[in-house]
């Protein structure tokens, strides 16, 4: 089995090294690591569906995101993403909504959460938006909770102002500018 620091130092030499040549000459190394990455995927969804039955059918290759990126519309034009990404939710990864997300980078940037990610889908923003002015006090004391606050935070992007639409007195507005919960 790969170490996890065979995984990092891969993701570290793909950093270093973001062009195809290097990418197809390392191919047997890339596809050790996609083993060993999926084999952590398949350890998180045996060990949230222990609480979470939704995601325990999911089949882990199915729910990473490829490396390659897009670089039509971007300034970066570096052909990969040096990063493992994956998106456990009842659904497998698309569409992407409530659920778990794992991000393995270089340098030992490793991220697990959960929660809603909404950047791409507007009616789900706005439907946690419109929960929030409704019930923003009941949402609030869950992130207040002693024992959520102990394992838990609330991150995510978030808008400089308040979204158009909503008044800038609501007692949540800070939980209003986030675009992921």
């Amino acid at each position: 089995m790969i170490s996890n620091q065979k995984i990092y130092n891969y993701l570290i030499e793909l950093e270093n090294n973001n062009n195809r040549d290097w990418y197809h000459e390392n191919k047997e190394l890339r596809i050790e690591v996609n083993k060993e990455f999926e084999n952590i995927i398949q350890e998180l969804i045996n060990q949230i569906g222990i609480f979470d039955s939704s995601i325990l059918d999911l089949k882990p290759k199915d729910l990473t995101f490829k490396q390659v990126r897009d670089t039509r519309f971007s300034h970066d034009k570096s052909p990969y993403n040096p990063v493992l990404r994956a998106h456990l939710g009842p659904k497998g990864k698309l569409p992407i909504s409530v659920g778990y997300y794992l991000f393995i980078g270089a340098n030992n940037k490793t991220f697990l959460g959960g929660g809603l990610f909404t950047g791409m889908f507007k009616e789900a923003t706005e439907m946690i938006r419109k929960y929030i002015v409704e019930h923003g006090d009941e949402f609030e004391n869950i992130l207040n909770e002693p024992v959520f606050k102990e394992s838990y935070c609330l991150k995510g992007e978030k808008l400089k102002n308040v979204p158009h639409g909503y008044n800038k007195d609501h007692p949540q507005v800070e939980l209003l500018k986030y675009k992921s919960w």
